[in-house]
């Protein structure tokens, strides 16, 4: 694999800067002590109330529900995805139990799992493997296959893999396989109020 063209332009943390989705992935099975590592790290993420609203469903390639998984996706995701070691649902509860008991809308519940979907794929990526999120899935299929109660958003899945040559990838896939860029600060961080 090439170097990583990506560039900082403050002294931010390389791992910030190693995590990207790659989607061509080596097929290899994730050791369970690796597994457990990630969602570790996703547990410590930030929440409102420290209610920790998320819920991963997965499983791995070598799993009995590996097909059925990989079944949800929408096809174009499904082709690439085949050859990770772990797919994962990210799941959030929408409704938060008040100090009484009684369960409210939560208005950061999305908010909350993106925050652990971001330090699950920084662990998988400190680990050397690499994350990739997707929204290409088939949302009624999947709460219905995965049995997601309706009080839950079904938020992404999520491919895990150590990556692979990107020859594995049809050749439009392959221009695509390298970390992309980002904004300029300058174009989402606005002193005073919004500016965008």
């Amino acid at each position: 694999m090439a170097a990583n063209p990506r560039l900082a332009e403050t002294r931010v943390e390389p791992l910030f800067l190693d995590r990207w989705s790659p989607r061509a992935f080596d097929e290899s099975a994730i050791a369970p002590s690796d597994l457990a590592t990630i969602f570790d790290a996703a547990r410590w993420a930030p929440s409102a109330f420290n209610f920790q609203p998320w819920r991963f469903l997965y499983a791995k390639r070598d799993g009995a529900d590996w097909n059925r998984f990989l079944d949800l996706l929408l096809p174009f995701n499904a082709a690439w995805a085949a050859r990770a070691s772990v797919l994962i649902f990210i799941v959030s509860d929408t409704l938060i139990q008040g100090p009484s008991g009684e369960a409210k809308p939560s208005h950061s519940h999305s908010f909350d799992a993106g925050a652990a979907w971001a330090l699950l794929a920084l662990q998988a990526t400190r680990l050397g493997y690499h994350a990739h999120g997707m929204t290409g899935v088939d949302f009624d299929r999947a709460r219905t296959e995965l049995g997601v109660p309706e009080r839950f958003r079904i938020e992404a899945a999520v491919a895990i893999g150590r990556i692979a040559d990107k020859a594995i990838l049809s050749e439009a896939l392959q221009s695509r396989e390298t970390p992309s860029g980002r904004k300029e600060i300058a174009e989402f961080a606005f002193e005073g109020g919004f500016a965008g």
